[in-house]
């Protein structure tokens, strides 16, 4: 058996062909490629407005630049996330408190979220960044009640999440990163993500100013908009009007997005179907598998269990013994030595801290094999059948 790894890209016949012919054309960078992209995903998710960026960092700085962030404006995220989540906010010199997870579906607790909305004078809060972590969608709605209750923008990070979708209480199915109840969303094409471009991001939003701002802010400050411009000295003039940063992607990593996004759909079927034979192999294990509710399509970036805390390292390493290369995510950001040193520490966000003693990210991706992920499986039982097993749901101590 080969090395299985928790995540990994498909790249068919039809991407490559897609990156030969941009290859080929006279454009490399700033061509038709990406408005072409931004077109097609604005439009499968029934939003107004997408802006490629060069990588999700990048999209998340620029919804800090646009939502005017500020040094010492307060900005609340998840600790259970990529550390990019908070950094672009930081970027712009926001002071970040992270708020706790649920411990079921493991995304920003909204109620504690309250909590700490309640403990300060409204308007304290700039911003609000929920994670949609593993590809389990945010209550977009009643996040949109809180901003504007207590006056804060809300930015979704969906980087683990296009292609999923969730219902409101009118009955209405949302697609993740529509913007219906958000200001802005941010999505991720890194090659483990559903839409594997090498490197890559996208901003979606249905507000026009925010739009401009950050497709303003990818390019230097710079546009040729004749509308904008403060004076015309010909066809070649342009203003650089902010000060903006080189965050732009290139036209074949937009043709290769744009063609990874034609099997989108079929991403998501197949690692349902995966996410749901590992939920059947594995209920009889002291596992907790992942929690879903009715209403919702997971994107499943992740598949994450939980199992005992002095079990997991010992399970994380008898899978790499047997070349399955399974990931703990994530590390709770607050504990990490940056934000320590801002003042963070441990025992801030108990729940997210006992979430990372217990985690662990199994393979999950469409090209997995039903040979492979039946040796994940395998191999998992094994584990179990040489340490003991016990009864549902932990193993005790």
């Amino acid at each position: 058996m080969k090395p299985i790894s928790y995540g990994h890209q498909l790249i068919t016949d039809e991407d490559i062909q897609a990156v030969v012919e941009t290859l080929k054309s006279d454009y490399l960078t700033q061509g038709p490629r990406i408005p072409q992209f931004e077109k097609e995903f604005a439009a499968y998710l029934g939003c107004e407005y997408a802006c490629m960026v060069s990588n999700g960092t990048a999209a998340l700085h620029l919804c800090a630049m646009a939502l005017d962030i500020q040094p010492g404006d307060k900005v609340i995220t998840t600790p259970i996330t990529f550390v990019a989540s908070a950094n672009g906010f930081r970027y712009q010199g926001a002071e970040i408190t992270f708020c706790d997870i649920d411990s079921k579906t493991f995304l920003m607790d909204l109620d504690k979220l309250e909590e700490i909305l309640k403990a300060s004078p409204k308007g304290t809060y700039k911003a609000v960044v929920p994670v949609d972590f593993a590809g389990y969608p945010i209550d977009e709605e009643r996040l949109h009640k809180l901003a504007q209750e207590y006056g804060f923008a809300t930015v979704i990070d969906c980087c683990h999440a296009p292609g999923g979708l969730w219902t409101d209480s009118k009955g209405e199915k949302q697609m993740i990163g529509n913007c219906k109840y958000a200001d802005l969303s941010v999505f991720s094409f890194h090659p483990v993500k559903h839409i594997a471009a090498g490197e890559g991001g996208c901003i979606t939003t249905n507000r026009k100013d925010l739009y401009e701002k950050v497709a303003l802010y990818r390019t230097h400050g710079i546009t040729k908009d004749p509308e904008r411009l403060t004076r015309n000295d010909g066809g070649w003039y342009y203003e650089m009007q902010e000060l903006g940063y080189n965050y732009r992607i290139t036209e074949f990593q937009a043709a290769l997005a744009s063609s990874q996004l034609k099997r989108l759909d079929w991403s998501i079927e197949r690692r349902n179907e995966i996410a749901r034979k590992y939920d059947e192999a594995l209920d009889k294990l002291p596992i907790l598998i992942p929690f879903r509710q009715e209403g919702i399509v997971h994107a499943f970036h992740l598949y994450v269990i939980e199992v005992h805390p002095m079990r997991r390292k010992a399970l994380y390493d008898y899978l790499r013994e047997h070349q399955i290369y399974s990931q703990v995510l994530y590390i709770p950001a607050h504990t990490m030595p940056y934000y320590k040193s801002l003042g963070h520490k441990e025992g801030e966000c108990p729940v997210a801290e006992d979430y990372y003693k217990r985690c662990l990210a199994l393979p999950m991706y469409p090209s997995l094999t039903e040979e492979e992920q039946q040796y994940v499986i395998d191999t998992i039982w094994d584990f179990y059948a040489k340490c003991g097993r016990e009864a549902k749901p932990m193993c005790e101590e």
